[in-house]
């Protein structure tokens, strides 16, 4: 379970991680935010096991409904892209950012796969009065005397309207921000943006498959 926890950070966005909404949480705690998505996201794929197991591509769907709402994928893709952000136009931006975005989907479907109803523990709430950006372990436990998996999502509040986003998550101390940072940035200073893009949306289209 944490090698393909693991797996995420060197293939998806954790970003997240993680969430973010049309709705207005401006005065919602990330706290409370991290436990109604887990709830929900959880919820409905314990729900749909027999759906699931029929066609894979429903946990997309799942993904899509409960968890792609929340994810502030504009400001991840920001942080992956680097310096390479200013010198892109506005519509390559744009292109990135919904292949990013269908990437993300594709990357959280395929590893929750791996879910078989454990117990998903958030950490108890603590004040976030003067700060911006607060980081929420949330230990995904195995059975057995196995270890827990511990990810941490990082979420920053938005400066203008004061909504909390998700927009990292590290799995065992691995940031996926970072690590798909490192990893793309040699075909951007290689080849560009436009090239990255094209890999990007292709690895989004990958299928999602159930582990034997």
């Amino acid at each position: 379970m944490l090698k393909n926890i693991k797996k995420i950070i060197a293939t998806s966005l954790v970003a997240i991680s993680a969430f973010f909404s049309t709705q207005s949480f401006a005065e919602t705690s990330p706290y409370a935010l991290m436990q109604q998505t887990a709830d929900k996201l959880f919820g409905d794929i314990k729900a749909n096991q027999a759906a699931i197991r029929s066609n894979p591509e429903t946990l997309r769907s799942i993904v899509r409904k409960d968890l792609m709402p929340y994810v502030h994928v504009k400001y991840a893709g920001q942080l992956v892209l680097g310096k390479a952000l200013s010198s892109a136009s506005e519509a390559q931006r744009e292109k990135f950012f919904n292949a990013f975005g269908q990437f993300i989907e594709q990357s959280y479907a395929q590893i929750l796969t791996q879910y078989k109803d454990q117990q998903v523990q958030i950490e108890s709430e603590k004040p976030v009065d003067g700060k911006s950006i607060v980081s929420i372990r949330v230990n995904v436990l195995s059975s057995g005397s196995a270890a827990p998996i511990k990810l941490d999502f990082k979420w920053r509040k938005n400066s203008k309207t004061g909504e909390w986003q998700a927009y990292d998550m590290a799995a065992e101390g691995v940031s996926m921000v970072a690590t798909k940072q490192n990893e793309w940035s040699s075909i951007l200073r290689q080849q560009g943006i436009d090239a990255l893009t094209a890999q990007v949306a292709q690895s989004a289209k990958q299928p999602i498959t159930l582990g034997k």
